[in-house]
């Protein structure tokens, strides 16, 4: 949420940086007047209060003098009827004025690349080389159903498309993943947390999601009460309408958990393979920070996302995303985006961003400052990284030519000694069965 008071002082600078966001000046404009009908409303209360006070002063004095009060309680009780019918309006009116307010995206900040579409982000750096085959590479979705590590018929049986089953060494793979990225995290001083999976539409409308992109979740039927679409949500929620003590700034806390996306308008967009599920496990890292402290924590979470990629051996490069690009609530946000061999182009596996104080206003997140004054938190949030994606550019870096993949060396630990995922090995249930 943007500060109306901010808004109202620098109306010209507020209407250039949300152009660039694709707002309309004449959304900041439809947001002003309401703030001044708001304003001139509450002076009117005010005047009759004050009328109101003054009759009562004369219905005291009259009864003191024994004498009629009836002019004067008439009075009062039309005050009293106008200051209702005005405090209506007021409350119509702040209706109106928060639903358009709760529409403006944050601001961007000062450097970020500026365009209305995805095209224009900056490289930032490049990572790793991609890896040159000696045969044609394959997708990571014919190399998991050839190994038969990914099932994406039968899950379509049970659940329709976009859904997958993750079997045998396919689910261990996953499972290793996730674990290998929380022990980095906890590493760089992550506190682990197990959130809940379901949250209240304040705690959507906390960070972001809501009003505004109500179609691209799963709501609970006849419930206020919605599937998380990452743990960004629950994880930045914990410290809701509280204080927290300066001392403990920044705060670090990472969480696995399931997102469940309704991939509303991307009918046609990566229809095969793991890139564009309605279920999908993520890591996912969310910073509380002083106001002075979120754009150092920046690098950092973008570093702590690096980090695991380096680890694994996978190429990667990180961009900056255009202003229209980045998420309704960041002000800035670093994209890392994986090579995958057989598209031979590089897909997103984590966005880290800024969010200033955007979603601290919203959720009532403050804490106190040197001189004791409060001040909104600033929120950071970013994959540590989606574990489907992480999985599937795995597939294709680290396949081979027999069909088989090897498992990079940071995660053979978590698979007690297999080196490599083969026909022979992948799906125990596959093996030939004695027959007693």
């Amino acid at each position: 949420m943007l500060d109306i008071k901010q808004i109202r002082q620098q109306p010209d600078w507020f209407k250039e940086k949300l152009a660039t966001r694709g707002v309309q000046p004449e959304e900041i404009d439809a947001v002003l007047e309401l703030d001044a009908k708001r304003r001139e409303l509450l002076q009117q209360t005010e005047t009759l209060k004050a009328k109101r006070n003054e009759a009562s002063k004369k219905i005291g004095e009259a009864k003191r003098a024994k004498q009629s009060a009836d002019e004067a309680i008439a009075e009062m009780r039309q005050v009293g009827e106008d200051i209702k019918a005005l405090d209506e309006q007021v409350e119509a009116n702040d209706k109106d004025l928060f639903d358009k307010l709760a529409h403006l995206p944050n601001v961007p900040h000062e450097g970020v690349p500026v365009s209305l579409t995805e095209d224009g982000a900056e490289e930032l750096r490049k990572v790793g080389q991609a890896r040159q085959f000696d045969f044609e590479p394959k997708h990571h979705w014919e190399i998991g159903e050839n190994l038969g590590i990914l099932d994406f018929e039968r899950a379509g049986k049970v659940s329709g498309s976009r859904f997958v089953y993750y079997v045998g060494l396919g689910a261990q793979l996953e499972r290793a993943l996730y674990n290998f990225m929380l022990d980095e995290h906890m590493k760089e001083g992550y506190t682990e947390v197990l959130p809940p999976y379901i949250v209240n539409a304040h705690a959507m409308y906390g960070t972001g999601q809501f009003p505004k992109f109500k179609q691209d979740v799963y709501q609970v039927n006849g419930e206020d009460m919605t599937l998380i679409p990452t743990a960004e949500v629950p994880l930045t929620n914990y410290f809701a309408g509280e204080v927290i003590p300066a001392e403990k700034l920044p705060v670090y806390v990472t969480a696995l958990t399931p997102s469940f996306r309704s991939e509303a308008g991307s009918a046609g967009r990566d229809t095969r393979g793991l890139i564009r599920m309605h279920q999908f496990n993520k890591v996912e890292m969310v910073k509380y920070t002083k106001q002075d402290q979120s754009w150092e924590e920046l690098d950092k979470m973008t570093a702590n996302a690096e980090n695991i990629l380096q680890k694994l051996g996978l190429p990667y490069h990180v961009i900056t995303l255009t202003t229209s690009d980045m998420s309704f609530t960041a002000s800035e946000t670093h994209d890392l985006e994986l090579w995958m061999p057989a598209q031979n182009k590089y897909r997103e596996v984590s966005s880290c961003s800024n969010c200033l104080d955007f979603q601290a206003r919203r959720l009532h997140m403050q804490y106190r400052d040197e001189n004791g004054k409060l001040q909104y938190v600033h929120t950071l949030n970013g994959s540590g990284l989606a574990v489907g994606r992480t999985l599937a550019a795995i597939l294709e870096n680290y396949q081979n030519e027999d069909g088989s993949v090897t498992i990079p060396e940071v995660l053979v630990p978590y698979f007690h000694g297999i080196t490599k995922i083969t026909k022979e090995n992948a799906v125990p249930f596959n093996a030939p069965i004695a027959v007693p």
